[in-house]
């Protein structure tokens, strides 16, 4: 008998051995566990705080912060934005291109209504751009049309609305162009003093209150959370942990634009979270808008602590609190909006 006779033969043996079979199918589930990226993503973690520390820059923000991380440590590209009472900082950090985006529309044609947007995208930055362009369009021409026609509107409504009409578009153009893309959708509507909130995905918003205490403005939509598990098993779907919580093995947040592979079998549903807030009764400070690049690096009592203390500052504190996050290891895309009610004139 040959080697590769024997080698066959033991492993046919091993094939009727339900002991092996059974260590086998342990071996392969411990490996993909831990190879999915759990580890590897601690580990970077890790690394990246333990150099920090050594440097002695974890827990602070240098004064030559632009400089210091112009180098071997500089965000591949950053993008800032400061327009009246409301500034971002947004830098593409750890990750090899930039997926998140921004806009801002501060008192729409005098009607005394702003909007603020974050779109984190993910699988590229297709289904993220798409949102912003489309989406802030097509908020800002229904909310003028009624303004013409001098009709009142739910805002809850029109956005919940113009992002499932978005969603569908997207959807068309991915399954043209086999796009596979997708992307969170944190919109604040601020007209007078009432806020609304409409949140798809994992983006976070928080205010800060009169008496400095952070009040969500969104709740993330993670797989984990029971009722969106219940949604996902209902759908004939699953969630699975590689690295963290994702539907089907794939995808970290439950809801989201795009992603048409999944949102076909509604797996990933794009309606959206609506909250609504009174100013004149909370008489907050500020708001901040993120993705989760600072999220995973801030809690929301964190980050309005960190930015209470810099109001005063260019960004109205966005851009140091971009880099902190940085510096405490946030391995994604960072993008922070700040909004300064104590400077707003609308």
């Amino acid at each position: 008998m040959t080697l590769t006779d024997r080698i066959i033969r033991t492993f046919k043996r091993g094939l009727t051995n339900p002991g092996v079979l059974l260590a086998v199918v342990l071996f392969i589930l411990i490996y993909q566990y831990f190879y999915a990226g759990r580890v590897w993503v601690i580990y970077e973690r890790v690394k990246v705080r333990l150099q920090l520390r050594l440097s002695g820059r974890y827990d602070q923000v240098p004064m030559t912060a632009d400089r210091e991380i112009s180098g071997a440590q500089r965000t591949r590209a950053s993008w800032q934005l400061k327009k009246s009472n409301v500034a971002v900082y947004a830098i593409q950090g750890r990750r090899p291109h930039m997926e998140d985006r921004f806009n801002i529309v501060t008192d729409l044609e005098h009607t005394n209504t702003s909007i603020y947007g974050i779109f984190d995208g993910h699988g590229g930055e297709f289904a993220a751009e798409y949102a912003e362009k489309t989406l802030f369009k097509s908020i800002m021409v229904r909310l003028l049309k009624s303004t013409l026609e001098d009709k009142s509107e739910d805002f809850g409504s029109v956005l919940t609305e113009e992002i499932l009409t978005v969603d569908r578009q997207l959807l068309q153009v991915e399954r043209l162009t086999n796009e596979f893309s997708g992307s969170t959708v944190l919109i604040s509507l601020l007209s007078h003093n009432k806020l609304t909130v409409a949140n798809v995905g994992d983006s976070r918003g928080v205010i800060c209150d009169q008496d400095n205490k952070a009040v969500p403005l969104s709740f993330d939509h993670k797989p984990q959370q029971i009722r969106e598990k219940q949604r996902i098993k209902k759908a004939g779907g699953f969630i699975s942990f590689n690295g963290v919580w994702r539907v089907a093995g794939v995808l970290a947040t439950s809801r989201a634009l795009g992603d048409y592979p999944l949102k076909d079998r509604n797996l990933v549903i794009a309606e959206p979270d609506i909250l609504t807030f009174d100013l004149d009764k909370m008489k907050p400070k500020f708001m901040i808008l993120a993705t989760d690049g600072l999220w995973d690096a801030f809690s929301n009592e964190e980050a309005v602590a960190f930015v209470s203390e810099r109001l005063d500052e260019p960004h109205f504190g966005a851009k140091s609190l971009v880099l902190q996050a940085y510096y405490r290891g946030s391995l994604d895309n960072i993008t922070v909006m700040v909004v300064n009610f104590a400077n707003r004139t609308n």
